[in-house]
């Protein structure tokens, strides 16, 4: 198989790539939330074989210094709370995506590309997942910013879970017993080369509608993306934000930024977010800025419109290192309630479900 990156390499100790999984149990009472990165090395350690080329797809080269790769998984249970890993998580050496070639079909036969086990070490919580994509993914969006650095990211909703979940043998009171586990969410690549200071942030979003068939695409799913670069994009008109609307599977419409209307009210509880991962509370995390308690986002083109209204009630703050200033830059996923009223080519769309919202910012509490 292909991908889900080019097969080139990481050039630069800024350019980045990520692969990115969250599911959410049809109930809502249970989520489940993936980080896999790449990261350009720096400095010093050879790779082992010429020509070599990593889990992610990039070519080392043979030569060149070894990127530096990284996981964590976080995992919520209504009742129990956060679990996370460290970032050092066992993760696939291949890992399952979409995104490779040739393509998981949807509706295909399960196949050996299918698995998905990632595990935080020492006792941390495990899921060992078999993923089936339902839908089609979106067209890959590109939002360039400061000098000379851009952000490239491709989404696709409907991804199907099924499998096993195990919590940290400390959280779950010596019952380390995998528990199985049934959900639809969410997969996402991104690629570029940034420094944090320079993002400034992002906020990235989904909701599937959790009725319909269980085995099939889900009825309707939204994808929403939000970046905040710290100085404008040029070009002033880049693909910085998009609001997306599917229906059975299939993309039906595509709002661009310029369409969008997004307001925030109110702030999150501070004792509502958990600093992850465990280790972060050991090093002297500074405050984050405040995490909105509800996040309303209108979107309008022509005769075509959606109402996207989101409220959080539960948020795990993983404290990222900073490569390039002593501050740690925050990346919170909230948990909460999301109503989707929507009117698209003369059809409207409306249904309520849990939804994922990240928020993404510097730590500095400004």
């Amino acid at each position: 198989m292909s991908g889900p990156f080019p097969r080139a390499p990481l050039s630069h100790p800024l350019d980045r790539r990520w692969l990115h999984y969250a599911f959410l149990s049809r109930q809502g009472g249970q989520a489940i939330i993936a980080n896999l990165s790449v990261l350009g090395a720096s400095t010093g350690v050879v790779s082992g074989e010429p020509g070599a080329v990593g889990c992610e797809g990039e070519a080392t080269g043979g030569t060149g210094p070894e990127p530096q790769r990284m996981a964590i998984l976080l995992v919520h249970q209504e009742g129990r709370g956060w679990s996370s890993s460290q970032f050092n998580a066992e993760q696939p050496s291949v890992p399952w995506s979409a995104f490779r070639l040739p393509r998981p079909r949807p509706h295909g036969s399960r196949g050996p590309e299918d698995g998905f086990r990632v595990a935080g070490r020492g006792g941390g919580p495990e899921v060992d997942l078999r993923l089936r994509r339902t839908s089609r993914s979106c067209t890959s969006q590109c939002a360039p910013f400061g000098d000379g650095e851009h952000l490239r990211w491709q989404s696709e909703p409907g991804i199907l879970a099924t499998g096993t979940l195990r919590w940290s043998r400390a959280e779950a009171g010596g019952d380390d017993a995998a528990r199985h586990t049934d959900l639809i969410g969410y997969h996402e690549r991104v690629r570029g080369r940034w420094s944090w200071p320079a993002l400034g942030g992002w906020v990235f979003g989904f909701v599937n509608d959790p009725g319909g068939d269980p085995t099939g695409p889900p009825p309707s799913a939204v994808v929403f993306t939000l970046i905040q670069p710290t100085r404008p994009s040029r070009p002033v008109d880049a693909a910085n934000g998009s609001v997306m609307l599917w229906r059975d599977g299939r993309l039906v419409r595509h709002f661009p930024r310029r369409s969008l209307r997004i307001t925030v009210q109110d702030t999150l509880a501070r004792d509502q977010v958990v600093l992850v991962p465990p280790l972060a509370q050991m090093l002297g995390t500074a405050p984050a800025a405040a995490v909105p308690r509800r996040l309303l986002i209108t979107a309008r083109m022509g005769e075509d419109r959606l109402v996207m209204d989101f409220r959080a009630r539960t948020a795990g703050r993983i404290a990222n290192p900073s490569e390039t200033s002593l501050n740690p830059f925050s990346v919170h996923e909230t948990l909460g309630e999301c109503e989707v009223d929507a009117r698209v080519s003369g059809r409207r769309t409306s249904f309520s479900a849990i939804g994922i919202v990240e928020y993404a910012g510097g730590a500095s509490g400004e």
